[in-house]
């Protein structure tokens, strides 16, 4: 973990925009491909029990991800408020938003997350989804609901340490937590069987779980991400400097912060999702479980592409929140800038790739031991045509995602909340039935036409948001003298 003097020669007002945003940004770019990455090599070893399977661990995973950032969406703004103190100099407002997020996560996955993981199955079962697809995806978002817990304490603990800008403690954390997975995808989804057409052997004794397997793989490599900052968090190093022990009480005060600026982030994020999660399982999932495979082969490079991005937005969120938490909303835009930058071009690079290679990326998935040749060939076909699409969106993409993670930092929340809300469910929930329904010749490839418009335009509006300059006034912190009033 780097220590204060080393990352205050990085960060801060006299420090180089460029060295002060990627000081920050490459440990949270690494953590955020690592998780991709061992993501994307779980769906390949999916993808080699079947294309069927490939959609359901989608399904089930988009679908389970739309319900936890829901509470994840609020414990972002830990991030926020974390950051703004650190600027601000004020440590023991840094332990209390702390624990706050903790606490709050946990009471969330009670009363949210763990019964719909009970529900869920209903839910599927309403899709029109084949009878095997609905049972692969409901065991696959139970598991990772149920298992919920550990996701919010991870999330919680990378917000923190995100706002006192030390990433490398969360890259550390996801590289161990990711390599757990994906030696448990191995053993769990496979068993005893191994996987011959790799000449990777099974492990005796273990029997094969499929889908269930990865997703229970999934949880336990999450909860060791998650174990490796709580510790750290509640070591003695950390409580000698922010007094993290003294704080551990539930603060009601704090959780009211937390949820009054992060329920606009917890709308965006998980109204974003949940279209997403519709856009997949109802829309494109109309045309069949091959146009769900293809689909999802899709959004594995897409995931690839923005998931580093997202580590640009991470690290903009907290250079915005500690430049502003110290009154210089200059520094703020500049750093926002430079992200902004880095982000558009490496996303750019995707889209040239996503473009030019797309038939051989889409056949990763489509090539599986058990897939039949004239089914992965239809794979490839339907793939390589939503793969255009993708292709179109990645720089509006990168702005989307960095300028969100910025206006986060500064605290202007609710605007981005809304037009999110109202975007995604007009333009790819409405726009996408009305393609699917008025021009069913274009397949799947309709839905994904309105997903590149929404994103599109998201983006234009963020970029005009940004531009405008509202952000400059939000105020996330108390004053001394309110402080001083609620303390007594």
């Amino acid at each position: 973990m780097m220590d204060a003097p080393a990352a205050a020669s990085r960060t801060g007002p006299d420090a180089h925009p460029v060295r002060e945003v990627w000081s920050l940004a490459w440990p949270t770019v690494v953590t955020m491909a690592s998780y991709t990455v061992m993501q994307f090599a779980d769906a390949v070893m999916v993808a080699q029990v079947g294309p069927l399977e490939v959609g359901a661990q989608g399904n089930g995973g988009v679908w389970s991800w739309a319900i936890i950032f829901s509470v994840v969406g609020v414990l972002s703004v830990v991030n926020t408020f974390v950051s703004q103190a650190v600027g601000a100099g004020r440590p023991h407002e840094v332990a209390r938003y702390g624990w706050a997020g903790l606490w709050l996560g946990l009471a969330a996955w009670a009363v949210v997350i763990l019964p719909s993981g009970l529900m869920i199955p209903h839910a599927f079962a309403l899709m029109g989804h084949s009878p095997r697809t609905t049972e692969l995806e409901s065991s696959y978002a139970q598991i990772l609901l149920l298992g919920g817990f550990v996701t919010v304490v991870g999330k919680a603990m990378s917000n923190f340490f995100f706002g006192i800008q030390r990433p490398r403690v969360i890259t550390v954390a996801a590289i161990a937590g990711n390599l757990v997975n994906v030696v448990l995808n191995w053993v769990l989804i496979f068993g005893e069987r191994g996987i011959p057409a790799w000449g990777v052997p099974g492990v005796p004794g273990v029997q094969p779980m499929g889908v269930a397997g990865a997703a229970l793989a999934t949880v336990i490599g999450t909860a060791v991400e998650a174990s490796i900052p709580l510790a750290l968090y509640l070591g003695r190093r950390m409580d000698a400097e922010f007094g993290i022990r003294r704080w551990w009480r539930p603060d009601l005060d704090a959780a009211r912060d937390l949820v009054r600026l992060g329920a606009p982030a917890a709308m965006q994020q998980g109204s974003e999702i949940m279209t997403w999660a519709i856009f997949m399982s109802v829309l494109v999932g109309t045309f069949g479980d091959v146009a769900l495979a293809a689909g999802w082969a899709t959004l594995r490079y897409m995931h690839l592409s923005f998931m580093p991005a997202v580590g640009f937005g991470i690290a903009a969120t907290s250079l915005v929140g500690r430049h502003m938490g110290a009154g210089r909303p200059d520094l703020a835009a500049s750093r926002a800038h430079v992200a902004l930058a880095i982000a558009v071009a490496y996303m750019g690079v995707w889209g040239v790739l996503m473009l030019i290679f797309r038939e051989p990326m889409v056949a990763v998935f489509a090539n599986g031991t058990n897939t039949p040749p004239e089914v992965a060939a239809e794979t490839v076909a339907i793939g390589s045509t939503l793969m255009v699409a993708a292709a179109f969106f990645q720089v509006f993409d990168a702005v989307g995602i960095v300028l969100i993670g910025a206006l986060r930092g500064a605290g202007d929340t609710l605007w981005p909340g809304v037009m999110t809300i109202v975007l995604s469910w007009s333009v790819i929930v409405g726009g996408g039935w009305g393609l699917v329904r008025l021009a069913p010749g274009l397949g799947p490839l309709g839905p994904w036409i309105a997903a590149s418009a929404y994103i599109a335009l998201f983006a234009g509006i963020l970029l005009w948001r940004w531009k405008l300059g509202a952000w400059r006034s939000v105020r996330v912190l108390e004053t001394p003298e309110e402080e001083a009033a609620r303390l007594g």
